[in-house]
């Protein structure tokens, strides 16, 4: 099965023709609830892990006696999804309420301490193969594993993420450790992945507006300003019953460069990073200086908000909700994570940034 991203609504470099000299590619990775093999990519499938190698784990103190079990977290998604399927609009029964109640329940695990060692939650496993964007590792590795600590007390507010990437010759792997372990309870639902398999499609991206040159910056801006003005303008000509066709033949949403036609949403591997949250920042390598290139996108949904432009033509007639969020993996507050690299030396510590 195959996810095909529309063509753009417009053809932004008609519009703006320097834009083809910051012209690059993302594979988009499109993950769909499945049952991935463990030599596949995939995001929350089975890790190529050597039965001989230690599992991550995270040696942060901080609390982690109490919270979610991991089965109940996935139980209470398959409740949920079948009430879905079944009545839509009229939701759970009784007796599926009570039960996703009890699978909601928060735990204490008796005799933790806040330094014991925390196995991590395996969020995904890329082979170069299957993704166009993703860079060699270091001594030419070609699987990249990312891994996450299940609670959110990290950092210098202590309320991050903790991201661990693993690189290695896939290859060179022999027996694989056939049961993993897991946290007994975990922080919050959203740092537990469903199973997903990847369909990888690799589009054009363009970067934010904000890094592109000032007076080209201040362009698209202006087009989208002037855009702004004309739709409210219609508007208030329909509230008196003469609107008017818009200058592009619509009088639906404005396409705007960020939300439709620079960055698309959901997992990705390469291309721009967006920074819709806070201004640019540089990441640069902190062991050699250089300017990082960025290696993943893990997002919360696949796709929304904006005119919804991005939808997979195979997915065009299903809602938002559940089909945008098919990983259940939950950024902040829904929102997303992006990876850094670094081109001189993939060895080099990656970076991260939350928007």
């Amino acid at each position: 099965m195959t996810r095909t991203t529309p063509p753009r609504p417009l053809d932004v470099e008609s519009l703006f023709p320097e834009l083809a000299a910051h012209r690059g590619t993302t594979t988009r990775l499109h993950p769909m609830p499945g049952d991935p093999a463990v030599t596949a990519s995939s995001v929350g499938g089975p890790m190529l892990w050597p039965a001989d190698e230690p599992w991550p784990v995270c040696t942060e103190v901080h609390k982690r006696g109490g919270g979610l079990r991991p089965a109940d977290i996935h139980r209470r998604r398959r409740v949920l999804a079948e009430a879905w399927d079944r009545a839509p609009s009229s939701g759970p029964t009784e007796e599926e309420r009570r039960l996703l109640d009890e699978l909601g329940r928060r735990h204490r695990i008796s005799g933790v301490s806040d330094a014991d060692p925390l196995p991590m939650i395996g969020l995904a496993q890329l082979y170069r193969r299957d993704i166009p964007d993703l860079p060699a590792g270091p001594d030419g590795a070609d699987l990249l594993q990312v891994f996450c600590c299940p609670f959110d007390a990290h950092g210098r507010y202590r309320c991050e993420l903790l991201v661990h990437l693993r690189w290695r010759r896939s290859a060179e792997v022999g027996e694989v450790l056939a049961s993993p372990p897991q946290p007994p309870v975990v922080g919050s639902a959203g740092y537990v992945p469903e199973p997903c398999v990847l369909h990888p499609e690799q589009v054009v991206t363009y970067p934010f507006a904000g890094l592109l040159p000032e007076d080209l910056c201040e362009r698209i801006y202006a087009r989208e300003d002037a855009l702004d003005e004309a739709a409210e303008e219609a508007e208030a000509a329909e509230e008196l019953g003469e609107q008017e066709e818009q200058e592009d033949g619509t009088t639906d949403d404005v396409i705007r460069y960020q939300y439709d036609l620079s960055i698309p949403p959901g997992w990705r591997v390469g291309g721009f990073a967006s920074w819709h949250t806070t201004d640019p920042s540089p990441m640069n390598c902190l062991t050699c200086a250089a300017s990082m290139d960025l290696l993943l996108t893990i997002d919360s949904s696949e796709w929304d908000g904006g005119s919804g432009s991005w939808k997979p033509l195979e997915q065009a007639d299903l809602p938002p909700h559940p089909a945008a969020l098919p990983t259940k993996v939950i950024v902040g507050r829904a929102g997303e994570l992006n990876i850094f690299a670094c081109p001189a030396d993939p060895a080099h510590p990656h970076r991260w940034s939350f928007q």
